[in-house]
Protein backbone atom coordinates (compact mmCIF):
# COMPACT_ATOMS: atom_id res chain seq x y z
CA UNK A 1 0.00 0.00 0.00
CA UNK A 2 1.35 3.50 -1.03
CA UNK A 3 1.37 5.58 1.45
CA UNK A 4 1.26 9.23 0.71
CA UNK A 5 2.39 12.10 2.99
CA UNK A 6 1.69 15.80 2.82
CA UNK A 7 3.70 18.15 4.28
CA UNK A 8 2.59 22.13 5.17
CA UNK A 9 3.84 24.83 2.94
CA UNK A 10 6.99 25.86 5.78
CA UNK A 11 8.12 22.51 5.27
CA UNK A 12 8.62 22.76 1.51
CA UNK A 13 9.79 26.64 2.19
CA UNK A 14 12.29 25.77 4.67
CA UNK A 15 13.40 22.78 2.40
CA UNK A 16 13.78 25.14 -0.63
CA UNK A 17 15.89 27.65 1.84
CA UNK A 18 18.26 25.41 3.45
CA UNK A 19 19.23 24.11 0.14
CA UNK A 20 20.36 27.88 -1.14
CA UNK A 21 24.09 27.27 0.37
CA UNK A 22 24.87 31.24 0.05
CA UNK A 23 21.44 31.99 2.10
CA UNK A 24 22.59 29.26 4.86
CA UNK A 25 26.09 30.98 5.00
CA UNK A 26 24.76 34.50 4.97
CA UNK A 27 22.26 33.49 7.67
CA UNK A 28 25.19 32.07 9.69
CA UNK A 29 27.40 34.95 9.23
CA UNK A 30 24.54 37.27 10.78
CA UNK A 31 23.90 35.03 13.60
CA UNK A 32 27.39 35.16 14.49
CA UNK A 33 28.22 38.75 14.04
CA UNK A 34 24.51 39.41 15.92
CA UNK A 35 25.89 37.66 18.85
CA UNK A 36 29.49 38.67 19.05
CA UNK A 37 28.05 42.45 19.02
CA UNK A 38 26.00 41.41 22.18
CA UNK A 39 28.85 39.69 24.01
CA UNK A 40 31.17 42.94 23.01
CA UNK A 41 31.99 43.81 26.46
CA UNK A 42 33.22 39.90 27.22
CA UNK A 43 35.39 39.62 24.28
CA UNK A 44 37.17 42.87 23.65
CA UNK A 45 40.36 44.41 25.21
CA UNK A 46 38.81 47.83 25.92
CA UNK A 47 35.44 50.13 25.53
CA UNK A 48 34.57 51.74 22.30
CA UNK A 49 34.90 55.18 23.94
CA UNK A 50 38.23 54.23 26.38
CA UNK A 51 41.99 55.78 24.80
CA UNK A 52 43.68 53.05 26.33
CA UNK A 53 46.47 52.68 23.78
CA UNK A 54 47.53 56.37 23.37
CA UNK A 55 50.79 54.89 23.10
CA UNK A 56 50.60 52.74 20.29
CA UNK A 57 47.89 55.19 18.02
CA UNK A 58 48.12 54.17 14.36
CA UNK A 59 49.34 50.55 15.29
CA UNK A 60 49.09 48.44 12.30
CA UNK A 61 47.50 45.02 13.24
CA UNK A 62 48.97 42.56 15.45
CA UNK A 63 48.56 39.73 17.91
CA UNK A 64 47.58 42.50 20.54
CA UNK A 65 45.43 44.12 18.56
CA UNK A 66 43.41 42.57 15.73
CA UNK A 67 42.75 45.63 13.87
CA UNK A 68 44.89 47.69 14.75
CA UNK A 69 44.32 50.95 16.95
CA UNK A 70 43.01 54.13 16.11
CA UNK A 71 44.46 57.57 15.35
CA UNK A 72 43.41 58.49 19.16
CA UNK A 73 44.49 55.17 20.90
CA UNK A 74 40.78 53.13 20.46
CA UNK A 75 41.54 49.49 19.79
CA UNK A 76 39.46 48.98 16.28
CA UNK A 77 38.14 45.64 17.05
CA UNK A 78 36.53 46.52 19.88
CA UNK A 79 35.17 49.84 18.35
CA UNK A 80 33.82 47.86 15.47
CA UNK A 81 32.00 45.39 17.64
CA UNK A 82 30.57 48.31 19.23
CA UNK A 83 29.69 49.53 15.74
CA UNK A 84 27.82 46.16 14.85
CA UNK A 85 25.74 46.90 17.78
CA UNK A 86 24.76 50.39 16.37
CA UNK A 87 24.27 49.30 12.54
CA UNK A 88 22.08 45.69 13.15
CA UNK A 89 20.35 47.87 16.05
CA UNK A 90 19.35 50.61 13.97
CA UNK A 91 18.63 48.07 10.68
CA UNK A 92 16.18 45.90 12.65
CA UNK A 93 14.12 48.91 14.64
CA UNK A 94 13.83 50.55 11.42
CA UNK A 95 12.84 47.07 9.35
CA UNK A 96 9.92 46.89 12.18
CA UNK A 97 9.02 49.97 12.11
CA UNK A 98 8.82 49.89 8.40
CA UNK A 99 6.87 46.83 8.65
CA UNK A 100 4.26 48.45 11.46
CA UNK A 101 3.64 51.09 8.57
CA UNK A 102 3.64 49.59 5.25
CA UNK A 103 1.64 46.16 6.32
CA UNK A 104 -1.44 48.31 7.02
CA UNK A 105 -1.01 50.39 4.36
CA UNK A 106 -0.39 47.42 1.93
CA UNK A 107 -3.41 45.38 3.24
CA UNK A 108 -5.58 48.16 2.52
CA UNK A 109 -4.40 48.85 -0.90
CA UNK A 110 -4.88 45.28 -1.87
CA UNK A 111 -7.68 44.58 -0.14
CA UNK A 112 -10.12 47.56 -0.61
CA UNK A 113 -8.87 48.96 -4.09
CA UNK A 114 -10.51 51.69 -5.68
CA UNK A 115 -9.80 55.01 -4.38
CA UNK A 116 -8.25 53.56 -1.41
CA UNK A 117 -5.87 51.89 -3.64
CA UNK A 118 -5.12 54.79 -5.65
CA UNK A 119 -3.97 56.82 -3.27
CA UNK A 120 -1.47 54.83 -1.47
CA UNK A 121 -0.31 53.75 -4.35
CA UNK A 122 0.97 57.42 -5.56
CA UNK A 123 2.84 57.43 -1.86
CA UNK A 124 4.36 54.75 -2.70
CA UNK A 125 5.78 56.07 -5.75
CA UNK A 126 6.50 59.36 -4.42
CA UNK A 127 9.15 57.92 -2.02
CA UNK A 128 10.12 55.26 -4.55
CA UNK A 129 11.27 58.64 -6.79
CA UNK A 130 12.42 60.49 -4.20
CA UNK A 131 16.25 60.04 -3.64
CA UNK A 132 16.29 58.39 -0.18
CA UNK A 133 20.14 59.77 1.01
CA UNK A 134 19.08 63.22 -0.76
CA UNK A 135 16.27 63.48 1.61
CA UNK A 136 18.40 61.90 4.23
CA UNK A 137 20.65 64.29 4.25
CA UNK A 138 18.07 66.88 4.71
CA UNK A 139 15.85 65.37 7.26
CA UNK A 140 19.25 64.99 9.19
CA UNK A 141 20.26 68.20 8.88
CA UNK A 142 17.20 69.42 10.19
CA UNK A 143 16.49 67.40 12.86
CA UNK A 144 20.01 66.41 13.88
CA UNK A 145 21.78 63.50 14.67
CA UNK A 146 21.41 60.13 16.55
CA UNK A 147 20.11 56.74 17.05
CA UNK A 148 16.65 58.06 17.28
CA UNK A 149 16.36 60.37 14.12
CA UNK A 150 18.29 57.78 11.96
CA UNK A 151 15.97 55.21 12.62
CA UNK A 152 12.96 57.55 12.04
CA UNK A 153 14.54 58.55 8.76
CA UNK A 154 14.95 54.81 7.93
CA UNK A 155 11.83 54.02 8.79
CA UNK A 156 10.41 56.73 6.01
CA UNK A 157 11.76 54.60 3.04
CA UNK A 158 11.40 51.09 4.38
CA UNK A 159 7.95 50.35 4.34
CA UNK A 160 7.82 51.31 0.39
CA UNK A 161 9.01 47.86 -0.18
CA UNK A 162 6.94 45.91 2.44
CA UNK A 163 3.24 47.49 1.70
CA UNK A 164 4.31 46.54 -2.34
CA UNK A 165 4.96 43.03 -1.19
CA UNK A 166 1.70 43.24 0.94
CA UNK A 167 -0.76 44.57 -1.49
CA UNK A 168 0.30 41.94 -3.96
CA UNK A 169 0.08 38.91 -1.68
CA UNK A 170 -3.61 40.20 -0.31
CA UNK A 171 -4.65 41.16 -4.32
CA UNK A 172 -3.92 38.02 -5.14
CA UNK A 173 -5.61 36.14 -1.99
CA UNK A 174 -9.07 38.23 -1.61
CA UNK A 175 -10.84 36.26 -3.75
CA UNK A 176 -9.93 33.09 -2.05
CA UNK A 177 -12.77 30.43 -1.07
CA UNK A 178 -12.31 31.08 2.75
CA UNK A 179 -12.43 34.77 1.94
CA UNK A 180 -15.43 34.55 0.23
CA UNK A 181 -16.88 31.95 3.30
CA UNK A 182 -16.08 34.82 5.88
CA UNK A 183 -18.09 37.28 3.82
CA UNK A 184 -20.64 35.05 3.35
CA UNK A 185 -20.76 34.80 7.42
CA UNK A 186 -21.41 38.47 8.36
CA UNK A 187 -17.57 39.08 8.81
CA UNK A 188 -16.70 42.63 8.31
CA UNK A 189 -13.53 43.99 6.38
CA UNK A 190 -11.63 44.54 9.80
CA UNK A 191 -12.00 40.69 10.71
CA UNK A 192 -11.18 39.23 7.13
CA UNK A 193 -7.99 41.39 7.02
CA UNK A 194 -6.88 40.83 10.49
CA UNK A 195 -7.74 36.91 10.60
CA UNK A 196 -7.45 36.56 6.88
CA UNK A 197 -5.60 38.45 4.65
CA UNK A 198 -2.60 39.35 7.11
CA UNK A 199 -2.37 35.57 8.45
CA UNK A 200 -1.62 34.92 5.25
CA UNK A 201 0.80 37.66 4.18
CA UNK A 202 2.84 36.34 6.67
CA UNK A 203 5.82 35.56 4.03
CA UNK A 204 5.86 38.76 2.18
CA UNK A 205 6.05 40.52 5.60
CA UNK A 206 9.19 38.05 6.79
CA UNK A 207 10.78 39.29 3.33
CA UNK A 208 10.35 42.77 3.45
CA UNK A 209 11.65 43.38 7.14
CA UNK A 210 14.70 41.14 6.06
CA UNK A 211 15.21 43.43 2.94
CA UNK A 212 14.35 46.86 4.64
CA UNK A 213 17.52 45.99 6.97
CA UNK A 214 20.39 46.39 4.98
CA UNK A 215 18.69 49.70 3.69
CA UNK A 216 18.44 51.25 6.89
CA UNK A 217 22.03 50.30 7.87
CA UNK A 218 23.44 51.76 4.61
CA UNK A 219 21.67 54.95 4.75
CA UNK A 220 23.12 54.91 8.57
CA UNK A 221 26.49 54.65 7.52
CA UNK A 222 25.80 57.06 4.66
CA UNK A 223 24.78 59.42 6.55
CA UNK A 224 27.33 59.14 9.60
CA UNK A 225 29.91 59.03 6.67
CA UNK A 226 28.44 62.34 5.68
CA UNK A 227 28.87 64.00 9.42
CA UNK A 228 25.06 63.89 9.79
CA UNK A 229 24.53 60.47 11.35
CA UNK A 230 25.44 58.71 14.39
CA UNK A 231 27.31 61.32 16.89
CA UNK A 232 30.67 60.83 18.59
CA UNK A 233 31.96 59.33 20.14
CA UNK A 234 29.22 56.11 19.85
CA UNK A 235 30.94 53.98 16.94
CA UNK A 236 29.23 53.67 13.54
CA UNK A 237 31.10 51.82 10.95
CA UNK A 238 30.19 54.74 8.06
CA UNK A 239 31.98 57.42 10.88
CA UNK A 240 34.77 55.13 11.04
CA UNK A 241 35.19 55.15 7.08
CA UNK A 242 35.23 58.42 7.11
CA UNK A 243 37.98 58.72 9.91
CA UNK A 244 40.04 56.63 8.25
CA UNK A 245 40.06 58.26 4.85
CA UNK A 246 42.43 60.62 6.61
CA UNK A 247 45.25 57.99 7.45
CA UNK A 248 44.21 55.54 4.48
CA UNK A 249 47.43 56.23 2.11
CA UNK A 250 49.88 55.40 4.97
CA UNK A 251 47.80 53.14 7.27
CA UNK A 252 45.21 51.05 5.33
CA UNK A 253 43.52 49.17 8.24
CA UNK A 254 41.59 52.28 9.18
CA UNK A 255 38.98 52.44 6.46
CA UNK A 256 39.51 48.83 5.93
CA UNK A 257 37.85 47.08 8.14
CA UNK A 258 34.76 49.13 9.03
CA UNK A 259 34.60 49.06 5.06
CA UNK A 260 35.17 45.07 4.94
CA UNK A 261 32.00 44.70 7.85
CA UNK A 262 29.59 46.88 6.24
CA UNK A 263 29.90 45.59 3.35
CA UNK A 264 29.76 42.04 4.10
CA UNK A 265 26.90 42.70 6.21
CA UNK A 266 25.13 44.15 3.88
CA UNK A 267 25.66 41.64 1.44
CA UNK A 268 24.90 38.50 3.64
CA UNK A 269 21.86 40.13 4.71
CA UNK A 270 20.48 40.74 1.51
CA UNK A 271 21.56 37.35 0.14
CA UNK A 272 19.29 35.99 3.25
CA UNK A 273 16.67 38.06 2.13
CA UNK A 274 17.04 37.42 -1.32
CA UNK A 275 17.01 33.21 -0.08
CA UNK A 276 13.75 33.73 2.12
CA UNK A 277 12.26 35.53 -0.64
CA UNK A 278 12.98 32.79 -3.42
CA UNK A 279 12.02 30.11 -0.59
CA UNK A 280 8.55 31.86 -0.06
CA UNK A 281 7.75 32.16 -3.96
CA UNK A 282 4.34 30.34 -4.31
CA UNK A 283 5.17 29.71 -7.90
CA UNK A 284 8.05 27.39 -6.50
CA UNK A 285 5.87 25.34 -4.24
CA UNK A 286 5.10 22.92 -7.13
CA UNK A 287 8.58 22.20 -8.09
Amino acid sequence: MNVVVIHSPGFYARRRFFENKASVVSGVFILLLTLAAIIAPLITPASYEEQKYLTDALAFPSETHWFGVDNVGRDLYSRILYGARVSLGIGVVSALFSVLVGVPLGAAAGFFGGVTDWIITRFVEIFSVIPPLLLAILAASLLGGGVLNIILISSLFGWVNVARLVRGQVMAVRSREFVQAARAMGANSQFILRRHLIPNSMSPIIVGFVLAIPQAMLLEASLSFLGVGINPPIPSWGQMIADGLYFMFFYWHLPLFPTLFLALTVLTTSIFGDGLRDAFDPTLKGK
